[in-house]
């Protein structure tokens, strides 16, 4: 991607509104890899397939006003399994490892409750 494709990116990203803004960050992910990656910083979701680094970096930052420094995504592909002895299929999901500048974090519970 081009320089001029990036900051083409961002700011189409960033006229987004809230709810586009949650379009693309779908949910945060809680695990036990999450939550030591968290002491360095780093925080993980589940992300819409068609997301980009850009839209991404722009919804973390607009949601949770904290200042992201790097995002690296991944396509988990869905497993084969078998339901009622007949075989299906999960979906395939798209997390984002977003790295957060040094000091800030996001309290992903607070709003629980």
């Amino acid at each position: 991607m081009t320089t001029k494709t990036v900051l083409n990116a961002r700011k189409v990203a960033a006229s987004l509104s809230e709810v586009a803004l949650y379009d693309i960050l779908r949910a945060p992910l809680i695990t036990e890899k999450a939550t030591m990656l968290s002491e360095r910083d780093q925080v993980v979701f589940k992300v819409a397939l068609d997301a980009t680094k850009p839209q991404i970096k722009v919804a973390v930052e607009k949601l949770f006003n904290v200042k992201v420094t790097g995002v690296s995504t991944l396509v988990q592909k869905g497993k084969t399994k078998r339901v009622r002895g007949r075989p299906g299929r999960r979906s395939d999901i798209k997390k984002a490892y977003v790295q957060l500048a040094e000091g800030q974090s996001i309290d992903l519970t607070a709003k629980l409750g």
